[in-house]
């Protein structure tokens, strides 16, 4: 079947990629560029960085820019999903959906409107066992952002490994987070990945944080 990827550069999306081109074949990946870091819908830290993914890969890469407006940015969501099937006559979209009723709701809606079917991968997958899987798939996924106390600005700029894992685990066990950010603790993004051909190098960046909650932004990054 021909897929489209709902696309942010995280290791969700990401790892949903690699899952599904095992079944199936990737058409293009679908960024939406919300201008509000509120967004409920879609992830926002250095959603620019993904054209150096989708060049990695080879894959064409359609991209929309919204407002962010809560319902507002379904639509815009709808329209971008419309434009991959009339443009590569895709037959369903591709999420990285883990847990979330919200996203996965909408995005089920918009596809039986436009007859797609929808594809969540990851649907269900215990937060650890996610990680866990990256790291035995040799993905190198680095840690963009942090939006809940106790995660400290020490956290940005992290590469995902066994160390990292355990004291995620242990914050979990006493404050109740989301080990893998499904409560929007974490933001990542993806540098090295089974299906890149080249290594995305982070060659500059700052760390903008404030009040529990900051981001990793890329200022200069190019493939290797």
């Amino acid at each position: 079947m021909k897929v489209a990827i709902l696309f942010s550069g995280g290791k969700d999306s990401c790892y949903a990629l690699y899952k599904a081109q095992k079944q199936h074949e990737i058409s293009c990946l679908l960024v939406i560029e919300s201008q509000n870091p509120e967004s409920y819908m879609f992830h926002t830290p250095n959603i620019k960085w993904t054209k150096l993914q989708a060049q990695s890969m080879n894959i064409p890469l359609l991209k929309k820019t919204t407002k962010g407006e809560k319902e507002k940015e379904l639509k815009e969501l709808e329209q971008l999903i419309s434009e991959a099937k009339q443009k590569y006559q895709i037959q369903g979209i591709v999420t990285g959906a883990l847990a979330s009723v919200y996203q996965s709701s909408r995005i089920q809606k918009i596809c039986d409107k436009l007859n797609l079917k929808c594809i969540n991968p990851l649907w269900g997958m215990p937060q650890e066992k996610l990680l866990q899987e990256l790291i035995e798939n040799k993905f190198e996924v680095v840690i963009i952002g942090v939006f809940a106390y106790p995660l400290t600005d020490e956290f940005l700029g992290k590469t995902i490994d066994q160390t990292l894992i355990k004291q995620l685990k242990q914050l979990t066990e006493k404050w109740k987070i989301n080990p893998a950010g499904e409560g929007g603790e974490i933001e990542t993004f993806v540098t090295s990945a089974p299906m890149f051909k080249k290594k995305i190098i982070i060659k500059k960046s700052e760390k903008d944080y404030h009040n529990h909650a900051g981001t990793l932004i890329i200022k200069q990054a190019n493939l290797k």
